[in-house]
C-alpha cells in the first residue's frame, strides 16, 4: 500500500486511477467497504474555513486528487501525486466494471429530471448494469438516515453520490456505513455531465488545468467570481507553503 502524502495538512493517497478502480472492485468481492473523498483547489480551500468538511474528507478511506492544479501543488510542495484521478472519470470507470462484474449500484443526487435522464443514458451505455435503485438529490437532513436505510435495502454494492460539497463529503461521514453499500463515492456534478446538462471541458483544457476557467466560461456569472477567488487563494496557500518548507539560509552564506 502506497504511503499517504502529506498536503496542506489533509492525507492524500498517492494513486493512479488503475490503483484506485482495483482498490474499490478488491472492496467489493471482499467484503470490506471503502468510503472515496476526492480533493480540487476550490475544496482545498474551502476547508481551510469549513472545519466539519475537512473532518468529512479525513475521515475517508480514500482521498484523490481530483483537480491538476493539486498535483502540480504536490510536487512543488514535495508530496508527490502520481497523476489526478478525476471523480467523474472514477464513476465512469466504475460503472462500466460494475457492469462486467455484475455489481450493483444506486444513485442518489441531481434534480429528478436530470437524474431520469441520466439514468436512460447509463442504461444506454452500460445495458448490463445492476440498478438497485435512485433517488434525486434534494432533501432535507432529517431525511438522511431513512434514505440510508433504503439504499441498505436495495442491497447496492456501489453508492454514487451527484451532489455538492459539503453535503455529499457529510452524508458520507455520517451515513456512509449504515448504506450498506461497499464502495461509496461522490461524485458532483458528474450527474449533469452525464445527463449532458453541463458540458466537460476538452481534454486539452483539462491536461492544462484550465477545467475551472471552462466551466466559468459557461455559467460565467455563478461561477466566474468563485473560481477566480479560489484559484488565487490556492496559489497564494501554495506559495506560503513552500516559503514555509524551504530552509533558511544558512548566516554563513548571507554574509558573503
Amino acid at each position: 500500500m502506497s504511503e499517504r502524502q502529506s498536503l496542506f495538512g489533509i492525507e492524500l493517497d498517492p494513486l493512479t486511477m488503475d490503483q484506485t478502480v482495483e482498490r474499490c472492485l478488491a472492496a467489493v468481492r471482499d467484503g470490506g467497504q471503502l468510503e472515496i473523498g476526492v480533493v480540487n483547489a476550490a475544496k482545498l480551500v474551502t476547508m481551510r474555513r469549513d472545519p466539519r468538511l475537512a473532518e468529512a474528507v479525513a475521515g475517508c478511506d480514500l482521498v484523490l486528487a481530483d483537480g491538476q492544479a493539486v498535483v502540480w501543488a504536490g510536487r512543488i510542495l514535495r508530496a508527490p501525486l502520481p497523476e489526478r484521478v478525476a471523480g467523474i472519470d472514477l464513476f465512469l470507470r466504475l460503472l462500466a466494471e460494475a457492469e462486467s462484474a455484475g455489481m450493483s449500484v444506486y444513485f442518489l443526487g441531481a434534480r429528478q429530471e436530470v437524474l431520469k435522464e441520466m439514468l436512460r443514458r447509463v442504461a444506454d451505455r452500460y445495458p448490463g448494469l445492476k440498478v438497485a435503485g435512485s433517488r434525486h438529490g434534494y432533501f432535507d437532513d432529517s431525511e438522511q438516515e431513512a434514505i440510508a436505510d433504503s439504499i441498505a435495502r436495495s442491497g447496492a454494492q456501489m453508492l454514487f453520490l451527484g451532489m455538492t460539497s459539503p453535503k455529499k463529503e457529510i452524508f458520507t461521514a455520517a451515513y456512509g456505513a449504515r448504506t450498506g453499500a461497499r464502495v461509496v463515492h461522490g461524485v458532483g456534478g458528474s450527474f449533469d455531465i452525464v445527463a449532458g446538462v453541463t458540458r466537460r471541458a476538452p481534454e486539452s483544457w483539462q491536461r492544462r488545468g484550465l477545467e475551472w476557467l471552462y466551466r466559468a466560461l459557461q455559467e460565467p456569472r455563478r461561477l466566474g467570481r468563485r473560481y477566480l477567488t479560489t484559484n488565487a487563494a490556492f496559489a497564494l496557500m501554495t506559495a506560503r507553503e513552500r516559503i514555509r518548507l524551504t530552509p533558511s539560509i544558512a548566516p554563513a552564506n548571507r554574509s558573503r
